[in-house]
């Protein structure tokens, strides 16, 4: 496992890397034919997203044909029902897709394609090496940790991450893995990408008296993330009703030409309008908007980009629903780095004695609203005071954090990753309980020691299969090994002494039906509530068409779940 994490590390920061150079080298090229002399937007603003969007839709829908997006809600759906099985396409696709949908200029981040990419990594290195579901699981996890850390350069962050979003409580003997996996990938980065913080810049001195107002900030930042989350599926929902794909791409990528030619910083990820506000470039950050004329004042550059914070959930979801390949991580950072930077301009316009530092500001909203869209508030602070080459801005980070992420909590139990997954009865909490329960494998339950007998046979001939096994129940089933009933041992108990019965009575006299039925796609945690329910001491297994399988005990269901619960608690 050390050597595996290891391999998965590197391979995820080497990812990684090839993304974000693939994404750089398309900026480049298009950079010239992009840039407009005038006071107007080029035209091309208007025209490269969606061609970004339909030649990802046309490689999704004719070459991959497979839904690779919202990448980080499809690894935990991954983990949830399919086994922490991903395809060994999603270790290329995702790439491939998310470089030409931001390369092109989508408004969407690729830190949730890269996490995609590493989970499959992870996964498929796990399955090559035949490894169990527990052990896939936690490369699964290094590949995610690999893939945050790799991009962001940011080892810590990158195994928060995995286990504040994607993984469950684990063991400390599985932390191991996911330091190395981190570690690694960050190497390979700094190799290829040089060692510099991504976001590095002159913080100023932490100052007690501005407490209240990240305080504020944290308060501003929670609402900021209910409007974030809500206003995402909202879109999604009604988007999602377009049924003829080329009339949603043409609807969406119109929309979002016509939102990037009024606000240019709401082209590709904006991590460039994030490095302006941080030197104090607001107003080269506003682009060649036409409303530059008119929102370039004291006030009017704040309310500026308080339509770029409301539009840019507008422009990130028309990207995604259009065709386009991308994750909400990079627009959560970048809406966060404006809240801060509006807020922080608005107080020092107000003439206090002391004006507010802008690019504390800044760097404490982009960790705000993320503890608050994706309630990982501990990946948030240690994220940012990574990004930035220090922790002088700890303090601030961990109260506008906490007080954003317990805002939110207020009104939305769910992150951004987990709703979907929450209203469709596939999500695992972070409880131990659902942990254990959902690293058991229902298919590893089954015991097949039960006798199999047929709905003809007489009581003689059950009588001999009771007496060569020591099992409590026979199977009843048919010429397909379909399953019709059972036979409870103790229940013919009386009828061994009646000889005279023997070749009358025969087993479809003799059965019953069991109180539930377990189907083998069955979660361990359905398993768990049907016992529950029932009160039976063990139910058939069987699949869709009813194909028997075997039985699964109370006791064994039990003994498992103990097993690995102990080892989610061990020190």
């Amino acid at each position: 496992m050390m050597l595996l994490s290891l391999l998965v590390g590197v391979l995820s920061g080497l990812a990684a890397v090839f993304l974000l150079r693939v994404i750089g080298l398309l900026h480049r090229c298009f950079e010239p034919v992009a840039q407009s002399s005038s006071d107007f937007p080029s035209a091309w603003f208007f025209v490269l997203p969606g061609l970004g969007m339909l030649i990802s839709l046309l490689l999704v829908r004719f070459l991959i044909k497979d839904d690779i997006g919202h990448g980080v809600t499809m690894v935990l759906h991954s983990i949830s029902r399919n086994e922490s099985r991903i395809k060994p396409h999603n270790m290329f696709s995702s790439i491939a897709t998310s470089a030409v949908t931001i390369g092109f200029g989508g408004s969407v981040g690729a830190e949730a394609p890269i996490v995609y990419t590493g989970a499959a990594i992870g996964s498929n290195i796990g399955r090559c090496f035949g490894l169990s579901f527990r052990n896939i699981t936690i490369l699964l996890g290094c590949g995610a940790a690999g893939a945050v850390s790799g991009i962001f350069k940011a080892p810590l962050a990158g195994v928060l991450f995995t286990l504040e979003i994607l993984l469950f409580n684990i063991s400390m003997s599985s932390m191991m893995p996911l330091l190395l996996s981190t570690v690694s990938a960050c190497v390979v980065s700094c190799l290829l990408q040089g060692s510099s913080p991504e976001f590095a810049c002159n913080i100023a001195p932490f100052d007690f008296a501005n407490i209240p107002f990240y305080i504020i900030l944290g308060v501003v930042s929670g609402f900021g993330s209910l409007y974030f989350l809500r206003t995402t599926l909202f879109l999604e929902d009604k988007l999602s009703k377009f049924r003829n794909v080329w009339l949603k791409w043409g609807v969406c990528a119109l929309g979002l030409g016509l939102m990037l030619v009024v606000m240019p910083p709401l082209f590709g990820e904006g991590y460039d309008t994030v490095l302006s506000l941080l030197d104090g470039r607001d107003s080269e950050a506003m682009g060649n908007s036409p409303l530059r004329s008119l929102l370039s004042g004291k006030w009017g550059i704040p309310l500026f980009f308080a339509l770029v914070f409301f539009l840019k959930v507008f422009a990130m979801t028309l990207t995604n629903a259009g065709g386009g390949v991308g994750g909400t991580f990079g627009p959560t950072l970048v809406v966060g780095a404006i809240a801060g930077f509006v807020l922080s301009r608005i107080i020092n316009n107000l003439g206090l004695p002391h004006p507010l530092p802008e690019q504390n500001f800044v760097l404490v909203g982009m960790a705000a609203l993320m503890a608050g869209v994706m309630q990982a508030p501990m990946t948030a602070i240690f994220l940012i005071a990574e990004i930035t080459g220090g922790y002088a801005l700890l303090i601030p980070l961990i109260i506008a954090s906490t007080v954003s992420y317990g805002v939110t909590r207020v009104w939305e139990r769910y992150s951004i990753y987990t709703k979907r997954l929450a209203q469709s009865g596939d999500l695992l909490t972070h409880d131990n309980d659902q942990s254990a329960l959902a690293l058991l494998n229902t298919a590893d339950l089954i015991r097949d020691k039960y006798p199999r007998v047929r709905l003809d046979m007489t009581l003689r001939q059950v009588l001999e299969e009771v007496a060569s096994s020591t099992a409590q129940v026979l199977a009843v089933v048919d010429s397909d090994n379909r399953f019709q009933g059972l036979v409870d041992v103790g229940s013919i108990r009386p009828l061994m002494f009646k000889e005279s019965e023997y070749d009358t009575l025969k087993v479809f006299n003799l059965m019953e039906q069991p109180p539930a039925f377990i189907y083998l796609d069955d979660s361990p945690e359905t398993v768990m509530r049907k016992f529950d329910k029932t009160g039976a001491w063990r139910l058939p297994v069987v699949t869709r068409d009813y194909t028997y399988l075997g039985f699964i005990s109370n006791s064994r269901l039990l003994m498992a779940y103990r097993k690995e619960l102990r080892q989610l608690t061990q020190d």
